[in-house]
């Protein structure tokens, strides 16, 4: 079931339908899905026009920013696709054709990241593309059908759960924290070139490193083949790599490319106890990596590739002042900052002390 819950005043409503209708089109043409219109009640795919915050903690930034977003197949936001109304939609070339960027968004509410594929409709660039005739290329395809099936495979009632896979997460977390609610933690923060990056479920917060511009998105945007959370990351900027772990897992990255296979943490010299990382920092002058698990640590040399002796040690003895389970770390201007639940302790290392604790949110401006 669909259902447009706020129109833009830039088309009518007519327009509007016309367009939803051929970019759900465009899918259903190569699967069995079929979508209906809905006026009331519950629907798979919610679609409104919104302006600035609009209660699911990505506010949109005004014309020529972010044009649309939409949620992966899950429960309660799954599957709502929000346009942003400062933008001037159009049927045409002129503006920003609705089309083009609803069969586009309508692609991640039904599952879809972003493709590596220029040519791909699921290319993370605004093309305009034609609705007349219009026919889905062959990565698209292949991407949707490998969700649900080709178009003689039968597809359950609900589209919320893509029917040739097992049940798996969302891609999304079913409940978006509020980026200034006290509560809020991290699952892992790091510095990709002058970018601090914070996780939290599927989400993430981009902060240039020397202004407190943030900006909020999707884990998958960023990281496509990350479909879910990180456990913990860190960046080794002198080998342009970056390292982020989900579980027994860790993938690498250059930049925001990620590069090959995943791999098992068992890599690091880790005992084969430990099945995931809480937290991970790089601690550049003295080119060490700390690896935290549980309530300790481990020490792994990077020049060296191999964990140092004498590890894991007491996270609560060797960091004075910081009580219990680390999750997210990360190194700025010398000092290591360590997250642990809702607070980050700005820490000393020649002082070996804590020097400041606030709101781990204090880091995304609030």
């Amino acid at each position: 079931m669909v259902q447009i819950v706020k129109y833009t005043s830039h088309l009518s409503r007519a327009e509007v339908d016309h367009a939803v209708e051929m970019a759900l089109s465009a899918w259903s043409s190569v699967t069995s899905l079929n979508f209906q219109k809905t006026f009331s009640g519950e629907a798979d795919i919610r679609i409104s026009f919104e302006l600035g915050a609009h209660g699911d903690a990505y506010p949109f930034d005004g014309p020529r920013g972010t044009l649309a977003h939409a949620f992966a197949p899950a429960e309660g936001l799954g599957g709502d696709t929000h346009f942003d109304e400062d933008e001037s939609w159009t049927m045409g070339t002129s503006g920003f054709n609705l089309f083009t960027v609803a069969a586009h968004e309508l692609g991640h509410a039904l599952g879809l990241a972003h493709s590596r594929e220029p040519s791909a409709l699921m290319y993370p660039t605004y093309k305009y593309r034609n609705p007349k005739d219009f026919k889905l290329p062959t990565d698209d395809v292949r991407g949707i059908q490998s969700l649900y099936g080709h178009a003689t495979t039968k597809v359950p009632e609900n589209p919320r759960r893509p029917a040739a896979i097992p049940p798996q997460p969302p891609t999304h977390p079913t409940h978006t924290p509020h980026t200034c609610d006290p509560s809020l933690s991290f699952d892992a923060v790091m510095v990709v070139g002058k970018e601090l990056l914070f996780f939290k479920d599927g989400l993430l917060w981009r902060r240039q490193s020397q202004l407190n511009d943030v900006r909020p998105g999707y884990l998958r945007s960023s990281f496509p083949y990350l479909l879910t959370s990180v456990d913990a990351a860190y960046d080794v900027p002198e080998k342009g790599t970056a390292y982020l772990f989900k579980g027994s897992q860790y993938w690498t990255s250059r930049g925001f490319q990620m590069t090959g296979s995943p791999r098992s943490i068992s890599d690091f010299g880790l005992p084969s106890r430990v099945r995931h990382v809480d937290a991970a920092v790089y601690l550049k002058d003295i080119k060490k990596t700390l690896l935290f698990v549980d309530t300790q640590f481990y020490s792994f040399n990077e020049p060296k590739l191999k964990m140092d002796e004498g590890y894991p040690k007491n996270i609560e003895e060797e960091f004075s002042g910081i009580g219990g389970k680390v999750n997210a770390a990360v190194e700025v201007n010398g000092f290591l900052y360590l997250f642990s639940g809702s607070n980050a302790y700005k820490y000393d290392s020649e002082r070996d002390e804590v020097t400041r604790v606030v709101k781990a949110n204090s880091w995304l401006g609030c």
